[in-house]
């Protein structure tokens, strides 16, 4: 198991998660942006419009997810 913050993943806090691949962190933190712009957090509103853009632009978007997989890698366990 490996943690990283939402800070670490480009968010705002420094929420950690915590999973066993990078992509579960990944999706733990989107779900987590999602749930604090919904809530009214507008800290949190330009790490979600970044996420959204990811997917718009696959280039890019594809550059910050292998980032972050060298990242978790990069991480000891624990």
């Amino acid at each position: 198991m490996k943690t990283m913050t939402c800070k670490q993943l480009g968010g705002p806090c420094d929420l950690a998660f915590t999973g066993e691949s990078a992509d579960i962190i990944i999706q733990a933190q989107d779900q987590h942006l999602k749930d604090a712009v919904a809530a009214g957090d507008t800290e949190h509103q330009a790490a979600r419009d970044a996420m959204k853009a990811r997917w718009r632009n696959p280039i890019k978007g594809l550059g910050w997810y292998n980032g972050t997989k060298k990242a978790f890698a990069a991480l000891p366990e624990g």
